[in-house]
């Protein structure tokens, strides 16, 4: 699935990429085949020259790993690795969603744009070797990072961090496969409180589409340590649902959403009781989306182009109006002038361009598919050994088998 936006990038872009398994890898065991997850995101940042609008077919397009990227409980590439992507050909899709024009914009905006399709990547390693991957593009678009507010700050303002994002998928190398075969034993441990874990959201929510209750999943992109061991490998499933959902109202009222995480899902599916909410999300550089202290997603209000916007459609309804009332006035009365007329017509117009007004909707907020997002723990998650090592023995059929204590 291909998501991007495209818009002329000539600033240091950002790759993020989903890897999953070919069948033309070596099989692991049963254990290691239940603790290996099915995709891997990858963040990769290009060079300021790059732009994406004007790539072709052949192409080869040179960025760094932005973040280090995790397989399980192994580190498979550090970030400032070089990688190499090649442009396979230019196709058309989908415009995808976003909170930042009004209906009135966004109906005369092309629904779908050209974006470049990626099948090859090279990861070049620091000791000299070459890791070839099998990659597709899923998106590309400017993101910023937005972070909760502080309880003292009533207004809202968030710390951004701007970064042009690419999601491809891709298959993961086999010898990745083969290091998570025999994974640890887990001792029983306790995560406290605030501990944060960042996540990448596995299906799309938005105010306006979502209702209370929906059930959402993410799956943690970065392990989880305690005392340098891994607790929380990545792959771990985090379960949640939709706790409260505002669409967009009348009056420019903005949307709101409001998510909540309940529980962790072990190897096997055992799920361990987990209470987690939102502390940021990378989310388009357009979007005007901000998260309040208690991490309730929130649109931002309309701005002056979206009031002079409107405005202007509205002067538009109104004149539109004004000329149309006379013009029926005087086609069904004969004796009409335009000086009779007008009054009538001032008050259709007013009543027009009010209406209008008043029947606006503000901004939605969208978090779209793959949505990268950093969650903390509201209370202690205890994960027991024994249960992981309950788990392993289902997996394999022995007894005692080691297991990592989460991984899906």
């Amino acid at each position: 699935m291909v998501r991007c936006f495209m818009r002329p990038l000539r600033w240091p872009a950002l790759l993020l990429l989903t890897c999953s398994l070919g069948q033309a890898q070596a099989a692991p065991s049963a254990a290691a085949a239940e603790s290996q997850p099915s995709s891997l995101f990858v963040r990769v940042q290009l060079d300021n020259s790059v732009k994406i609008s004007a790539l072709k077919a052949g192409d080869l397009v040179e960025g760094k790993l932005a973040q280090s990227v995790y397989s399980g409980e192994r580190e498979l590439f550090a970030t400032g690795t070089a990688v190499q992507l090649t442009v396979d050909k230019v196709a058309r899709r989908k415009r995808e969603r976003n909170d930042h024009w009004p209906w009135v914009i966004q109906a005369f905006t092309p629904r779908h744009e050209n974006y470049p399709t990626f099948q090859s990547a090279t990861v070049l390693l620091p000791d000299g070797r070459n890791v070839a991957l099998q990659v597709s593009l899923i998106s590309i678009k400017r993101e910023s990072e937005v972070r909760a507010a502080a309880k003292k700050d009533s207004g809202g303002q968030n710390k951004k961090i701007i970064a042009p994002i690419v999601t491809l998928e891709a298959a993961i190398p086999a010898e990745a496969v083969e290091a998570n075969a025999a994974p640890t034993t887990p001792a029983p441990v306790t995560l406290a409180a605030g501990t944060r874990v960042r996540v990448v959201l596995l299906g799309g929510v938005s105010a306006s589409k979502s209702h209370a209750g929906d059930v959402l999943q993410a799956r943690l992109v970065e392990p989880v340590r305690l005392d340098s061991k891994v607790v929380l490998p990545e792959g771990t499933l985090l379960t949640g649902k939709v706790t409260k959902s505002m669409p967009p109202r009348m009056l420019s009222r903005s949307g709101s959403l409001r998510l909540a995480f309940t529980d962790l899902t072990v190897r096997g599916g055992v799920e361990v009781p987990a209470s987690a909410s939102l502390a940021s999300a990378q989310l388009d550089s357009r979007s005007h989306t901000w998260i309040d202290p208690e991490g309730k997603l929130q649109g931002g209000r309309p701005g002056k182009a979206w009031m002079l916007i409107h405005a202007g459609v509205s002067a538009g309804l109104a004149k539109v109006a004004d000329d149309g009332t006379q013009l029926l006035v005087q086609a069904l009365v004969e004796t009409a002038t335009d000086a009779s007329t007008a009054g009538t017509a001032r008050i259709a117009a007013t009543c027009a361009s009010g209406l209008f007004m008043l029947t606006r909707h503000g901004r939605d907020v969208v978090l779209p598919r793959f949505t990268e997002m950093d969650v903390v723990f509201d209370r202690p998650v205890a994960l027991f050994g024994a249960q992981a090592a309950s788990v392993s023995n289902q997996g394999n059929g022995q007894e005692g088998s080691p297991v990592a204590s989460r991984g899906q």
